[in-house]
């Protein structure tokens, strides 16, 4: 894990964000001694989010028969 001083990071910052987007940490240490962790925050998404390039399924299928199909699934 890389560890910057305050002045460090001020001067490096596009560089210290890109590291602690790789490494998952990156720790800042002030002058006094105190640290700082420096973590990337995680970008929520729903299950149902497809990426654009996956191919869709042709199927035969009906939507009242899809309907149906989901119906008894769920009882």
């Amino acid at each position: 894990m890389q560890v910057y001083t305050y002045s460090e990071a001020r001067q490096k910052l596009s560089i210290v964000l890109d590291q602690a987007e790789n490494t998952g940490k990156v720790l800042i240490q002030r002058k006094d001694g105190r640290t700082f962790a420096l973590i990337p925050e995680k970008i929520a998404s729903s299950p149902l989010d497809v990426p654009l390039d996956v191919p869709s399924i042709k199927a035969k299928i009906t939507t009242p028969e899809l309907v149906d199909i989901i119906r008894e699934g769920r009882e």
